[in-house]
């Protein structure tokens, strides 16, 4: 094998990105209430039918005026409130006005009630412009804008908006049902704890969809192209654990072959790198293959199938400063490092010099993939070159892909 063989990131993001694509152009929906709509994927476009606001507010307690007319201003008696039908104020008048409620017509302005002087029913207070302390009427929405695209995955900020347009509910596609299945003998027979799939599971639900554990096969060629073929029968995804690199009892990629078309296997990044991603058409499904070292199976599931679930490829970062040097081994890969964030400090976890002692100077991927510890991680950033103490890196949160 050489690094011709392996996919980068980037391409292999946006191809997963594209299976999405591809399944909800045909997928069915349904309707959820706006306080369902978390994590759910909009079916189609939204478009605003009339401007909002469809009047202009008051943003502060205060007087309602014209802000070009010259103070003193005639108060008129009353009050509007959010309630109310305003009356129309000639020029040079004023009224009482509450936060929220509708600017009467010939005022565009707010005197907050803290700069206003009222004497002898005449009111005088601190110069202010047209527009101040006022939600002017189309200033959020114009009417005909397209304000949600469909396939976009709404959070549930987004009910914010969406009832301000008038919504009760919108129409999202159906969730994934995703079949995770761990594969190896030592998980079949009991004899080690699979630590993947509960993972898996997380990540799937926090992404909006619907895992199911599987359960496990043994690495049997037959019984593992048997299993995978059931649950590509039943679900939408199929996540497998194990088996994704070349030793004897590695079956999946063989098995996705036979099954379907491997769209690429292995991809520049450690740890993670033998990932492999699938089309299974005769069964109208996706496979994921996940490397089965427990910390390499949440980084490249974050970095690589995640798109297929959520359809983004960007993730926000933070800015630190590096704690410890960080040496790379061979180079043609992104190195995914796992730190702590303290101060304005990314200290590696796993350096000697971490509460996880597994390397040195020289990053050792392979050893912290299998550590468990090092999911104690604020986040990780990604690099292709050796980083020097001091040097600014890019972290990633683990709360931004889960």
């Amino acid at each position: 094998m050489t690094h011709h063989d392996m996919w980068r990131r980037d391409d292999a993001a946006k191809t997963v990105g594209s299976l999405r694509r591809d399944m909800l152009s045909s997928r069915e929906t349904e309707r959820v209430p706006l306080a369902e709509i978390g994590g759910r994927t909009l079916a189609s476009d939204l478009v605003a039918d009339a401007d909002r606001p469809p009047l202009s507010r008051a943003t502060m307690d205060g007087f309602a005026f014209d802000a070009t007319d010259a103070y003193p201003l005639r108060l008129r008696e009353g009050g509007i409130f959010p309630e109310d039908s305003p009356p129309t104020l000639e020029s040079g008048e004023a009224m009482r006005i509450s936060t929220g409620a509708p600017l009467p017509d010939g005022a565009n302005a707010v005197l907050k009630v803290e700069e206003a002087t009222v004497e002898d029913g005449l009111l005088s207070g601190t110069e202010i412009s047209p527009g101040t302390y006022t939600y002017a009427r189309g200033s959020n929405v114009r009417a005909g804008e397209v304000l949600f695209q469909a396939g976009e995955r709404l959070s549930p900020k987004d009910a914010l908006l969406l009832r301000d347009l008038g919504h009760e509910s919108v129409t999202v596609h159906t969730r994934f049902s995703v079949g995770i299945l761990a594969t190896g003998t030592e998980f079949h027979e009991g004899r080690q704890p699979d630590l993947d799939s509960p993972m898996l599971a997380g990540l799937v639900r926090s992404w909006g969809h619907d895992p199911v554990y599987e359960g496990s096969v043994p690495d049997d060629y037959d019984t593992v192209t048997e299993r995978i073929a059931a649950l590509a029968a039943d679900h939408d995804v199929v996540v497998t654990t194990g088996g994704t690199s070349v030793g004897k009892k590695d079956h999946v990629i063989n098995a996705l072959t036979e099954l379907g078309e491997v769209l690429f296997h292995r991809v520049a990044i450690r740890p993670g790198k033998p990932i492999a991603v699938a089309r299974l058409d005769d069964y109208d499904a996706v496979a994921l293959a996940i490397p089965g070292k427990p910390v390499g199976a949440h980084t490249i599931t974050s970095l690589v199938a995640r798109p297929l679930f959520v359809g983004e490829t960007t993730l926000p970062t933070v800015s630190a400063r590096l704690a410890r040097d960080i040496g790379l081994g061979a180079p043609g890969f992104e190195y995914v490092v796992p730190v702590t964030l303290e101060d304005g400090e990314a200290m590696p976890l796993g350096h000697v010099d971490s509460s996880l002692a597994v390397y040195n100077e020289v990053y050792n991927p392979s050893v912290l993939s299998s550590s468990t510890r090092a999911s104690r991680a604020d986040g990780f950033f990604i690099t292709e070159e050796a980083v020097s103490s001091g040097e600014t890196v890019n972290v990633v949160p683990y709360t931004a892909v889960e």
